[in-house]
């Protein structure tokens, strides 16, 4: 069976509830990794650091996290991470909606200053919309352009066509999908009643109907049963009846007496009987959230691959590190545990100290209730007590009359004591509790046990590794790196660099000289003021629009700029970076004039009579041109020196990256154009993780031309 990838519409159906716990936090911050992965920093003033991770790529989940296990936070924040950032910080979490029965959840987040919606899809290719109050689009992952639905910024968000909801569907609507369909009743389920395959098979095996049945030979005995498994399994929705699985493959290990833990399969809100009859096995969870959490954690652990040994060295050190950071959480886990069960045994002696003091408080409610008193009217009698100073009323904080529990505050510890039950019965239930809590406490040791002898022999590997390799000849240095294959590397390590030219427009030529170009008005008269230096060469297109570019006349070498003459290649490199930055590229032209001139040609000082807006210059002199330049740009990885994006014109690049992609003036705009080249990168590297981290869509967009793009010969 395949792990699941993706939350179905009744898994979300179950979430809303759970999620409507967290309402009132405050959000904190807003992450964004790659083009899929939202995280949602928030503070719930009753369970401290909240950590809300929605991701719609090829995992598409929505579910809290335990903060040790959220992902670094990347080094630059996109634009859409900001967005949110400056709509959301300090935003009260309102609620979540799911629409309808579909693979939608929609999370409100309220402040003074207006209401925001993020809508997240969990169906096709995934996406988010972020919008305001009325739905008016902010900002989006992906843009939607349909027949029946648009999804662009400055539109309304349009849902989905509405579908049958199983859920709520009446019987005689139930019964008009059944005898339209032309199938069987599995299949009649799963697509025109719209439960989905997994859920579709369980109703019938709960309803104990052939799930192969032709719809032409089920009865009305058939639609009855399966019409009652469906109430019974909404109902269990609506009321929260949860009782969450995480279910695991089994495996057996033909030396133990019992089968392994597998790896981990699905996660579920309550349990399923068609699990139960594939084999897997299923552990119990507190909440449907943390089996989320466990599941995908687990499954993201699965998905990693091992290095082959035989083809570089294995990343010991992050195996090494995953131990450790996994231990450091059990110890926390462990000393959690104790912390809980030593409360619930304490709790449970302060109800014998006080035995006296709480059996009038049960007795009373006892009573109230066997002259079935409501529940209103218990609370209000215990009100009135406090107001004539009854001890016994004083003691009690809060009644519950859908769960028939009564709070009391006994030597400043709040405890939940159930009505129906007495002082010994309820102190009873406190130390199983505790018992319950140790028991996991001692898994949780033996689990650490073993985390410790994984972290051992990831040392003795490393240990090993290490001292074959001082007995091989490495041979060159620079022929071991140049045999280096990244793209197939399991584990790239992160080598950053953000140089001093990094915020302007920039590449190397094939040369190694530096080209810098400005992003605008404000940039090019930086370049011009402070940058430009004698031996430089400065170009621009005859185009309106176009950015200063400055060839800088430096060269590994140590000769001083003024002594080196740049070669045409550099030169030509520089003005096709110069016209493709422009407006030519932007107007959909394939090539333009440019002109290049000497850096002592350039001024910011005027003539009488003349004006030069901001940003412009003035030249002086002959100038170079360089008629119908063609426009060029590619974007690329580079792996070394250091592990960055890099792009420019193509001949600069392609020898410089590791991989890259060419592009040309097209429809798609420039944010939309970043995310099909970060899909195609990620594509490109077995390492995914490398490039989510360094090759964002809004990274890749910093080197991307103005206007509409697309990869050439797409």
């Amino acid at each position: 069976m395949d792990p699941k990838r993706e939350l179905t519409s009744v898994d979300l159906a179950a979430l809303v509830g759970e999620f409507g716990t967290y309402e009132g936090s405050k959000v904190d911050k807003a992450y964004l990794y790659g083009d899929d992965l939202l995280r949602l920093k928030m503070r719930d003033f009753d369970r401290g650091r909240v950590e809300l991770l929605i991701e719609v790529g090829e995992i598409k989940r929505a579910h809290t996290v335990a903060p040790e296990r959220v992902p670094d936070a990347p080094g630059r924040p996109p634009q859409f991470a900001m967005m949110l950032r400056n709509r959301l910080s300090g935003a009260d979490f309102a609620g979540v909606e799911q629409f309808e029965f579909d693979r939608i959840l929609e999370f409100v987040f309220e402040r003074d200053d207006g209401t925001t919606r993020i809508i997240v899809e969990l169906f096709g290719q995934g996406n988010i919309a972020v919008t305001d109050g009325e739905y008016e689009v902010i900002d989006c992952l992906e843009t939607v352009r349909l027949k029946s639905r648009t999804v662009v910024p400055g539109s309304r968000y349009e849902f989905p066509d509405s579908r049958t909801n199983p859920l709520s569907v009446s019987r005689e609507a139930f019964d008009r999908e059944m005898e339209d369909s032309d199938t069987d009743v599995v299949r009649t389920l799963a697509t025109q009643l719209n439960m989905g395959g997994l859920y579709a098979e369980e109703i019938c095996t709960r309803a104990g109907v052939e799930k192969a049945l032709d719809i032409d030979e089920a009865t009305d005995e058939d639609y009855r049963r399966v019409y009652e498994a469906i109430e019974r399994l909404a109902l269990d929705v609506r009321n929260a009846n949860f009782d969450p699985r995480l279910y695991r493959a089994p495996v057996e290990d033909e030396e133990a007496d019992e089968p392994d833990d597998g790896p981990v399969v699905d996660a579920t809100p309550f349990p399923l009987e068609e699990h139960e009859e594939a084999g897997l096995t299923a552990e119990r969870a507190d909440s449907f959230l943390e089996a989320l959490d466990d599941y995908f954690f687990e499954l993201e652990l699965e998905d990693e691959e091992e290095p082959d040994p035989t083809e570089q060295r294995p990343d010991f050190e992050e195996e090494i590190a995953k131990h450790e950071r996994i231990i450091e959480q059990q110890q926390g886990a462990i000393e959690g545990f104790e912390q809980q069960a030593e409360a619930q045994r304490e709790n449970a002696e302060l109800l014998y100290a006080e035995y006296g003091l709480v059996d009038d408080i049960l007795s009373t409610v006892q009573e109230a209730r066997a002259q079935d008193r409501p529940w209103d009217e218990i609370e209000e009698r215990f009100e009135e007590g406090k107001e004539r100073g009854i001890e016994a009323a004083e003691a009690v904080v809060g009644v519950d009359g859908t769960e028939g529990i009564v709070t009391v505050e006994l030597d400043g510890e709040e405890i939940d004591l159930l009505a129906r039950q007495g002082v010994e019965q309820n102190a009873d239930r406190l130390y199983t509790e505790a018992k319950r809590i140790a028991e996991k406490k001692e898994g949780a040791l033996a689990a650490i046990e073993d985390t410790r002898e994984d972290l051992e022999d990831a040392k003795r590997r490393r240990d090993e590794w290490e001292a074959e390799d001082e007995h091989e000849d490495d041979g060159d240095e620079d022929d071991e790196h140049e045999e280096t294959n990244w793209l197939e590397l399991a584990s790239i390590p992160i080598r950053e660099n953000e140089p001093w030219y990094d915020r302007f427009r920039w590449f190397h030529t094939s040369d190694g000289y530096l080209v810098i170009g400005g992003r605008n008005a404000d940039q090019n008269e930086e370049l011009v003021k402070k940058y430009l230096e004698p031996g430089d060469t400065v170009l621009h297109t005859q185009a309106h629009g176009g950015p200063v570019t400055v060839l800088k006349a430096t060269d590994p070498s140590e000769a001083s700029s003024s002594d080196i003459e740049l070669p045409d290649s550099s030169i030509e490199e520089a003005a096709q970076f110069a016209v493709t930055y422009s407006s030519v590229w932007k107007d959909g032209r394939y090539a333009g004039d440019v002109y290049a001139v000497d850096s002592d040609q350039v001024t910011k000082t005027p003539e009488s009579g003349e004006y030069l807006e901001k940003g412009g210059f003035a030249i002086r002199g002959d100038r170079t041109y360089y008629r119908d330049t063609a426009v060029g740009a590619a974007v690329g990885i580079q792996c070394e020196p250091y592990t960055r994006v890099i792009g420019g014109p193509p001949s600069a690049i392609e020898g410089q990256a590791e991989t890259t992609i060419e592009l040309e003036p097209g429809r798609y705009a420039q944010a939309d154009a970043a995310k099909r080249l970060y899909r195609r990168f990620r594509e490109e590297f077995t390492d995914e993780s490398f490039v989510r981290k360094i090759a964002s869509p809004d990274r890749i967009q910093h080197f991307m031309p103005p206007g509409g793009s697309r990869i050439a010969e797409e």
